[in-house]
């Protein structure tokens, strides 16, 4: 039986910043949250933050997904946090994946993203964790 859910999907936008070239962990998660039931952007690879944000706003997502095996995040990932603020999308959920030390972690916290997914983090983990945190979009009254 057909059914629709009156509930919207959630957005996410993914994307690849920085000079990094190896994008096969990007398109296993967005795989994994199609399935999940999200909408998903994916941006392609060398992104830059200006990139990332103006396609967030085109595209009204409600989570933006970073996944950066570089070493750059210190670099990219504030200057994506201070762009958000800049176009007030502060309710936007940031996640930022792939090689961050453990000593990066806090830092990274501090300026606004929501969580870090290091290696080994379950795909449950990451749908679980976007589904508790994203915050419902008002739907404009009629």
């Amino acid at each position: 039986m057909f059914s629709m859910s009156t509930e919207p999907k959630i957005r996410v936008l993914v994307a690849k910043p920085g000079l990094d070239g190896h994008d096969r962990g990007a398109k296993v998660i967005a795989r994994a949250l199609r399935d999940a039931g999200m909408e998903v952007i994916y941006t392609g690879l060398r992104q830059t933050p200006e990139m990332v944000v103006s396609a967030s706003l085109q595209e009204d997502v409600q989570v933006i997904g970073l996944s950066i095996l570089s070493g750059a995040h210190n670099a990219i990932v504030p200057r994506v946090m201070d762009l958000l603020k800049q176009n007030k999308m502060d309710d936007v959920l940031v996640l930022v994946g792939g090689i961050i030390p453990d000593q990066d972690i806090e830092g990274l916290k501090k300026i606004g993203v929501a969580a870090i997914f290091q290696p080994g983090t379950s795909m449950d983990n990451i749908v679980k964790f976007i589904r508790e945190h994203v915050k419902p979009q008002s739907v404009p009254a009629v």
